[in-house]
């Protein structure tokens, strides 16, 4: 479950820059389009499923776990990565692809709820 450590800590230098990059570099941009809210969302979720993912890699690994952390990474790209797709381009069709993503997320979380204490 290593892999899964180093990609949770790479998303987590993404969130750091990504996050920064919004509140400043991109923020009269956002401002302008209505779309903060949506880049914190994009961010936060980011966040909590980047610690999630580098949580779980540190329990005694079993299959559940694994697949886990494999939902919390498609689920970070498609949640968070259509979100922020909005953000930059003001597609707000993009919006559809999310829920697949979040839907990820939370398959993620039952799989870690199911894996916890299993050999």
């Amino acid at each position: 479950m290593i892999v899964y450590r180093k990609i949770a800590s790479i998303f987590g230098a993404i969130g750091v820059g990504i996050g920064a990059f919004g509140a400043h570099g991109l923020k009269a941009y956002l401002t302008s389009n209505g779309n903060m809210e949506t880049f914190e969302t994009a961010t936060k979720y980011l966040f909590y499923h980047s610690l999630a993912m580098f949580m779980v890699s540190l329990m005694p690994e079993n299959r559940l776990l694994i697949r886990a952390q494999l939902f919390f990474a498609v689920g970070i790209i498609i949640f968070s990565g259509s979100l922020y797709g909005i953000c930059l381009t003001n597609i707000k069709m993009l919006g559809a692809i999310a829920p697949i993503g979040g839907t990820s997320l939370i398959v993620g979380w039952i799989l870690v709820f199911l894996g916890c204490g299993k050999k």
